[in-house]
């Protein structure tokens, strides 16, 4: 049993990083599609040399979210985003050579994915917003605390690790043979109805498992020169080993942490993830709590 889980994790995992597509749903689709309004803004920016996509829900006090690798809004985020429009402002995003976000000729990074949510805000006139996100979003998130630290509010880093050893075991040795095949079709039919071009599909492909097997650590020190509030978040069986997430907790001068007992997003419903409504509510109320709080003097 434990061996298939494994291997059905591995398939996902190609492209995404680190998305689990443990149990895979013919219906993710649709759920997303019903379970997302269509009462959005959305545009393009030109920041840094790219155009990006970006959509905006709700009113409130701005909340942005960034998606995983080889994914789109929608694919991380298509089961929760009304739930937070509710009460925020909330900015998704699509990255470099994501979704309808298209390709420039740079290899993608983190530092550059947090300077260009960095510049979209400052596009869109919003002095600061809280940022949440999911695995390599994440990871994006965690840049965007330590290069735009007046933009931060508090931030949500979901599934991510700082440095290589923060993975499970088995990981990097995957990633190390990863290929474009290895992607899961749901999210290739999630890109391509976004964006038709499969020449941008197999780039965005290309480029995320060139940016995982480059993976650099980030130091302790620059983590703990973060001072926005921070909640990590991970599942019991995520490919996040729980004890780096406790590591990253003590790191954080100001953090939170939960290990909820489930896998790779499954806490927000990503789309290779089964819907687990209850598991979902409970991370959406947990969250916007957080988000809630008044945060008091940070140093």
């Amino acid at each position: 049993m434990v061996r298939t889980i494994i291997l059905n994790t591995l398939a996902a995992l190609t492209i995404s990083g680190y998305n689990n597509s443990c149990h895979k749903s013919g219906t993710a689709q649709s759920i997303v599609d019903n379970e997302t309004k269509q009462d959005s803004v959305s545009g393009y920016a030109s920041v840094n040399g790219l155009r990006m996509y970006y959509e905006i829900h709700g009113t409130g006090a701005p909340l942005v979210l960034i998606h995983g690798g080889g994914s789109t809004i929608q694919t991380t985020f298509g089961r929760v985003i009304h739930a937070f429009a509710k009460t925020h402002k909330v900015i998704a995003v699509e990255l470099q050579a994501h979704g309808r976000t298209a390709d420039r000729d740079r290899p993608l990074s983190f530092e550059q994915d947090a300077d260009d949510v960095a510049a979209l805000l400052k596009y869109l006139n919003i002095d600061k917003a809280d940022i949440f996100g999911f695995s390599n979003g994440a990871s994006t998130t965690l840049q965007l605390a330590i290069r735009h630290p007046q933009q931060v509010n508090k931030i949500i880093v979901a599934s991510t690790f700082y440095k290589k050893d923060g993975a499970q075991p088995w990981f990097w040795s995957f990633m190390a043979k990863a290929t474009f095949e290895g992607m899961p079709q749901t999210l290739k039919d999630a890109f391509l109805k976004e964006n038709p071009d499969t020449n941008a599909l197999h780039k965005m492909g290309e480029r995320d498992i060139a940016r995982m097997q480059s993976f650099s650590d980030i130091s302790g020190e620059l983590i703990k020169t973060i001072k926005a509030p921070a909640f990590i978040l991970i599942g019991d069986a995520d490919v996040v080993r729980p004890e780096h997430a406790v590591e990253m907790y003590r790191l954080l001068p100001h953090a939170k942490l939960a290990i909820l007992p489930c896998g790779h997003g499954d806490y927000i419903g990503e789309i290779t993830t089964p819907q687990d409504g209850t598991l979902i509510a409970a991370t959406i109320s947990m969250l916007n709590k957080f988000l809630s709080e008044p945060i008091t003097k940070v140093n």
